[in-house]
């Protein structure tokens, strides 16, 4: 009987081992910033300091729930976190002073970094 209860202690052992790391983080259901998250190619449309510019990269990086952090290839363009909302097919800030919306049906992205330039593009 010892030799038993030693025998299921390891199987036991050796299944809580492999699947350690699938216990220790739950599922989370995917949300806004998983919907917008990527790589987008288009251009800067508008700049109140400057002129236009084609062929600029800007990368949407999940940080939280409902969170994202935009960042480009482009200096003229500074790093925004922006919180999101939904609102009928598209994705939007939620509040702040940088405008962030994504169309769902056409995956087009448009923001205006803190009002002062604005890009135009859609997923890659």
């Amino acid at each position: 009987m010892t030799v038993d209860l030693a025998r299921r202690a390891a199987v036991a052992a050796a299944v809580l081992t492999m699947a350690g790391p699938a216990l220790a983080q739950p599922q989370r259901k995917p949300d806004l910033a998983d919907a917008v998250a990527g790589t987008y190619a288009g251009d800067v449309i508008s700049d109140s300091r400057g002129s236009s510019r084609s062929n600029v990269t800007l990368t949407v990086t999940r940080t939280g729930p409902n969170t994202v952090q935009v960042t480009s290839d482009y200096p003229r363009l500074p790093t925004i976190t922006v919180p999101l909302t939904a609102a009928m097919n598209t994705i939007q800030q939620a509040r702040g002073d940088s405008v962030f919306l994504y169309d769902r049906g056409k995956n087009s992205l448009d923001v205006s970094f803190n009002m002062e330039v604005s890009w135009s593009g859609a997923r890659r």
